[in-house]
């Protein structure tokens, strides 16, 4: 944790500082893929066909994310994000089983820390049981629509997300036309952070990404001042 550490006095208080950490599931399923899939039919014949042993082995990884976010917000973070990242591969019904209950059980152990908690399940088709979570903000991934998010959640959680990430190899007016959609999407009101809808690319433009920075801060200005007027 010692690079945390560090980031976090670099920082000197300037812009928060987040800690992640992958679900459980999503752990999992670069375990025993052991590689990149295209259906994942190794993780679900496992979880399938040995139910009890993907049970132990999700518990497991639980308990080792609680022990590994708790060591980072001891070490400065302001906040731990869970990233689900393979949610999108299950049914409705798997998802509650081997990924929600121990994200979950994973919220509630961190609770004590009091820093703020964000959960991204990436691709899921619903967020009403997301939003029963004992955390702080839910993650939306770019192919959602933010207001209906928001409307389906009503004001449980606040929101992160979500322009696409690849909008960022885009020029310029594209990216300030993005963004602009995205803030219009959630609307008035606050709870929503303004963020990607998944991981920053590898190869993203850093004077992109500097852009990006400078249209969120004028545009948000630019629409609460259109609300106020209206």
């Amino acid at each position: 944790m010692q690079a945390v550490k560090m980031t976090k006095e670099k920082l000197n208080g300037r812009v928060p500082l987040i800690g992640f950490s992958g679900s459980p599931w999503t752990l999992a399923t670069y375990m025993v893929e052991g590689k990149g899939s295209k259906n994942f039919d190794v993780i679900k014949s496992f979880v399938y066909n040995e139910p009890e042993a993907a049970h132990k082995l999700l518990q497991i990884l639980a308990d080792s994310v609680v022990e590994y976010l708790e060591a980072k917000i001891d070490a400065g973070c302001d906040a731990v994000q869970i990233f689900d990242t393979w949610a999108s591969i299950l049914s409705p019904a798997d998802f509650e089983e081997y990924s929600l209950k121990y994200i979950a059980y994973i919220c509630e152990k961190i609770e004590a820390k009091g820093a703020p908690v964000i959960v991204f399940a990436k691709g899921v088709g619903s967020y009403q049981n997301l939003a029963e979570l004992k955390c702080n903000v839910l993650g939306v991934d770019w192919t959602k629509e933010l207001s209906r998010v928001r409307a389906e959640i009503s004001g449980k959680k606040s929101l992160q997300g979500n322009l696409d990430p690849t909008v960022l190899f885009a020029q310029k007016e594209k990216i300030r036309k993005e963004t602009e959609r995205v803030l219009r999407s959630y609307g008035e009101g606050g709870g929503h952070i303004f963020n990607l809808g998944h991981g920053i690319l590898p190869k993203t433009p850093v004077e992109n990404v500097q852009y990006l920075v400078e249209c969120l801060r004028e545009l948000s200005v630019k629409q609460e001042n259109e609300l106020a007027a209206d």
